[in-house]
């Protein structure tokens, strides 16, 4: 008898779908399919996106508009620089600039020539080496102290005192310093009626960058805790109650818990005053610049002031003010760097 062929059923059949392999495939497939729509979908348009948004940016917009008014369209008139710039070559200053000739780089050749600038240079790392050691850790430091309030009433009156100067005018600052360390301050007074020599704090150039910088202690140290109280703010209580457990006193708590929690935060803040190092306070020592003398008190900013206002020589003020800003942002460059080094995420992400 010879063996027939049965053919398979339908049923008996193995179709693709049944095909592990091919199954799999497809459901990959489709699994892909669905991402690529979901991140459609995900994605807004930026019509879209706006009109989610408008309120917000219509609240942001005075912002970003005096921003833009105040601060980089003045930037294009930096090409005076490089010209001989005559304000009268037209009625209008702004005209003035196109017809101004070119000169090239002959007003930063002015400049590095210039042993008055090298002074003023000198000065003002002078001044910023001085508050970045005797001014920076000062907030710190209060915040850590005010921290360890355990009354809030007192922790928010001892807050409110020391803030409060911060908004007291320059003017209003130097005229409290005059009037105690002043020729004819009290302490001054107090020391004559006792038959001892008084002082003149505010007139003597050797110690007139200790008086700058205790002057801006006692104005905007106090401003500087809420940055510092708003990091802290955000340690769990858990930490401190789990060290405390563990029998950590309150010296090591304020190590390990305490301080690196302000560690990111106060690396973004000295990442930020070593950009504004060549700004160390205009007005608080143009107020003060005829009392103690150009030799002391003349830094950058009243470098370029004194040449471009008073001498009305706008070209070279303005090639001084240009040598500043780069130099203020390679050090921002360099010390957000060090920051990345140490882990820390500085000013801007890498």
């Amino acid at each position: 008898m010879s063996h027939s062929t049965v053919p398979r059923s339908r049923a008996e059949a193995k179709t693709p779908a049944e095909d592990p392999a091919t199954s799999d495939g497809a459901a990959g497939r489709r699994s892909r399919s669905r991402s690529r729509k979901d991140k459609r979908v995900g994605k807004l348009s930026l019509r879209l996106r706006f009109k989610r948004d408008r309120t917000l940016v219509l609240m942001t917009l005075p912002a970003v508009l005096l921003l833009l008014v105040f601060n980089y369209v003045p930037i294009l008139g930096n090409v005076v620089a490089f010209q001989d710039y005559d304000p009268y070559l037209s009625e209008n200053g702004f005209i003035a600039i196109f017809q101004s000739p070119w000169i090239g780089f002959e007003q930063f050749e002015r400049i590095f020539a210039d042993s008055a600038f090298w002074h003023a240079v000198q000065n003002t790392f002078v001044l910023f080496f001085l508050q970045l050691v005797l001014f920076f850790p000062i907030p710190i430091l209060l915040a850590l102290l005010i921290n360890s309030v355990v009354r809030p009433r007192v922790r928010a009156l001892a807050q409110a005192i020391m803030y409060l100067p911060h908004f007291f005018s320059w003017v209003l600052v130097v005229t409290v310093f005059m009037q105690i360390f002043g020729g004819a301050g009290i302490i001054a007074q107090t020391l004559r009626q006792h038959g001892y020599e008084g002082f003149d704090l505010m007139t003597n150039p050797e110690t007139f960058k200790y008086l700058v910088t205790l002057e801006m202690v006692w104005k905007d140290a106090g401003w500087g805790i809420i940055v510092f109280l708003a990091a802290l703010s955000s340690v769990s209580n858990d930490l401190y109650e789990a060290a405390a457990m563990d029998g950590a006193g309150r010296w090591r708590r304020m190590w390990h818990i305490t301080l690196p929690a302000l560690r990111p935060v106060i690396a973004l803040l000295l990442v930020l005053r070593v950009g504004d190092a060549l700004t160390v306070g205009f007005e608080q020592l143009l107020l003060q610049r005829q009392a103690v003398g150009v030799a002391a008190s003349d830094v950058l900013d009243t470098y370029v002031w004194w040449n471009g206002i008073r001498n009305q020589d706008f070209s070279y003020a303005a090639a001084a003010g240009l040598i500043k800003g780069f130099v203020g942002l390679a050090l921002v460059l360099t010390a957000n760097k060090v920051a990345h080094l140490m882990g820390e995420q500085g000013v801007y992400k890498k």
